[in-house]
């Protein structure tokens, strides 16, 4: 056992003592306060020590103990930042535990109607549940925070929660939630002069999302978009799409790899469109390669 991580033991015990220990009845009127904020010192410089010596299951207990006297002070905003601090040593050992901390200052912070700062904090959860493969929840906190970010005019903020929204949907095979995130990014994207040249690649998933479903559902979609932004007709993702579509429809499974190869020897595809063009594949037979 290392000097730091004895020290913050024995901050640990210290910080229990003043918390229990020596109840008389002119203590308990006049020096509970006091106490409780002794015992707030102890944990906080505990979780500190336990830092030191890397023992981060334990400094995030010790910021916990620390965030839960906080609120019984009734200091919202710093039993929030305690369970910040406590959910950032977490995720080194215990993801399940990061996500409690931080939902329990998410909601301390929208008490307080920081929602910006509670929009990030659902986002750091998305993040974590990303992490571990959980797409499902992740999807559900990204849409949190997407919906805290818009309500503070964080647009940008909130498009970026939102794709990933998307990403995530496309994946799990929920292509209709896709294709209704990419095509509401790409509709507002247009309305930009700055953004309006990133509404070409919104449209490029939100077709290969479209083409899982079935050849005329992505056909009508390239209409579609060719209608709301012209110069989307030009570019090489439409047209690759419109050459996928035709080869599914011919049932020309050569000509759909060819096509896939010859743009991806280009624009080197990213694995989210390898996946989902490989499931498009499978529709045309039990053949695992795409490439």
């Amino acid at each position: 056992m290392s000097d730091a991580e004895k020290k913050a033991l024995e901050l640990m015990a210290e910080a229990e003592k003043k918390l229990g220990g020596g109840k008389s009845f002119l203590g308990g009127l006049f020096g509970s306060s006091d106490k409780t904020s002794d015992a707030i010192e102890c944990y906080q410089r505990a979780a500190n020590m336990f830092k030191m010596a890397k023992k981060w299951g334990s400094a995030g207990e010790a910021f916990s103990k620390s965030a839960e006297l906080h609120l019984k002070n009734g200091s919202k905003h710093d039993a929030a930042t305690n369970w910040v601090d406590a959910a950032t040593c977490y995720k080194k050992t215990d993801t399940k535990e990061a996500v409690t901390c931080l939902n329990h200052s998410i909601d301390l912070y929208q008490e307080m109607g920081r929602f910006s700062i509670a929009a990030k904090h659902n986002q750091t959860i998305a993040e974590i549940l990303e992490s571990d493969g959980d797409l499902a929840q992740s999807i559900i906190y990204f849409e949190k925070a997407a919906d805290m970010f818009k309500g503070e005019e964080s647009n940008a903020a909130a498009n970026k929660a939102l794709l990933k929204v998307a990403a995530h949907a496309g994946l799990m095979e929920d292509y209709t939630k896709a294709t209704r995130v990419y095509e509401e990014i790409a509709a507002s994207s247009l309305e930009s002069s700055l953004l309006k040249y990133s509404a070409k690649e919104y449209f490029f998933r939100a077709s290969i999302c479209h083409l899982c479903v079935d050849v005329l559902n992505a056909k009508q979609a390239l209409d579609r978009y060719a209608d709301m932004y012209p110069a989307f007709q030009d570019t090489r993702e439409f047209k690759f799409v419109r050459s996928l579509t035709n080869a599914l429809e011919e049932e020309d499974i050569d000509t759909f790899t060819e096509t896939v190869q010859e743009f991806d020897s280009i624009s080197r595809l990213e694995q989210w469109y390898t996946t989902l063009l490989l499931r498009i594949k499978k529709t045309m037979n039990n053949d695992g390669e795409l490439c």
